[in-house]
């Protein structure tokens, strides 16, 4: 395994983050594995020299947070554990979501009990909220940090200006300010290069992408891809735009070089993003530990630069996706 640090904070994480997604309630996703696949999940992660593990208190309704801090037991403070805030959790209970202080002191009091941690490591905003100003958000967040109920902010996909303003908001008044942004990009997917990417690098933002592997539309053919459980039942997969504009003909090139590095397609797409500067660690979702070994393998590929420039050509912009 290999470690980076994460934006300017100081802290070493390995280069790729085991997101928990994949483990919870059934129940709730289709494609979500049980409790048992999860300790399996992650203790194979940990052998592997994964240090780093997200989740979000709306997978599985908590599920995925209450697994992952059972699994990880009394060494959970020796990982680098980040989870979410934003979603609502009880339909019935309009203050269970949003970026609210009443919001935020009590989902992050429940994270931290599922997780069995007194801090978490990273706390992020999942979404941005309309209805609540930066600086109430912003106040709360920094307020959890000098509580030391939480030692790092991050934010997730948004437009960049309101990235930006929510940097400005807290530089303006003297708090906590977002060291991380998860966003949506791959290779399919690179809307994100026009601004947000940019912006990141110059505020010194840690970059951690969801979605890697285009929700598995990078990990296997095109027409294959279709037939997946995953592209079947997960309406957010088939709302994204990856396979248009040019998408379809980069998942044709990143096959083709599969072949020749004697590689899966998996790894060379992971490969493509751990070449971007500005990129510290991709989020890896997986269903099964074959796939997990074979992204930490996709470490050891070097992509040419004429590699990466072939794998890009065919890109052409498509409509911004994942903000909502």
């Amino acid at each position: 395994m290999e470690y980076t640090t994460l934006g300017d904070t100081g802290v070493a994480v390995s280069r790729l983050c085991l997101g928990c997604m994949s483990f919870g309630d059934p129940d709730w996703r289709e494609w979500v594995r049980g409790e048992a696949f999860g300790h399996e999940l992650v203790e194979r992660a940990r052998d592997l020299g994964i240090n780093f593990f997200d989740t979000a208190n709306m997978y599985s309704r908590g599920e995925s947070e209450r697994i992952l801090g059972d699994a990880l037991g009394e060494d959970v403070e020796d990982q680098v554990v980040a989870t979410k805030v934003f979603f609502r959790m009880d339909e019935d209970d309009p203050n269970s979501g949003g970026l609210s202080r009443k919001t935020i002191e009590q989902e992050l009091d429940a994270s931290r009990e599922r997780l069995g941690v007194d801090t978490v490591d990273l706390y992020q905003i999942h979404r941005y909220d309309y209805d609540t100003p930066d600086e109430e958000t912003m106040r709360a967040l920094s307020d959890a940090v000098r509580r030391e109920k939480v030692r790092y902010l991050g934010a997730s996909s948004m437009w960049a200006h309101q990235f930006a303003g929510m940097l400005h908001t807290s530089d303006r008044m003297g708090l906590e300010r977002f060291a991380t942004m998860q966003n949506h990009y791959n290779l399919a997917y690179r809307e994100e290069e026009r601004e947000m990417l940019p912006l990141c690098e110059r505020e010194n933002v840690g970059v951690m992408p969801w979605s890697p592997l285009a929700r598995g539309f990078l990990a296997r053919p095109h027409e294959e891809y279709l037939t997946t459980t995953r592209a079947e039942t997960d309406d957010y997969a088939q709302a994204h735009p990856y396979a248009d504009n040019g998408g379809q003909e980069v998942n044709e090139r990143v096959e083709e070089l599969a072949d020749e590095e004697d590689a899966s397609m998996a790894q060379i797409a992971l490969a493509w993003l751990l070449h971007k500067e500005w990129v510290d660690a991709p989020i890896i979702g997986t269903s099964s530990i074959e796939h997990l070994e074979d992204a930490v393998a996709a470490l050891d590929i070097s992509l040419s630069d004429s590699d990466i420039e072939y794998l890009e050509e065919p890109y052409e912009p498509v409509p911004v996706s994942g903000h909502e």
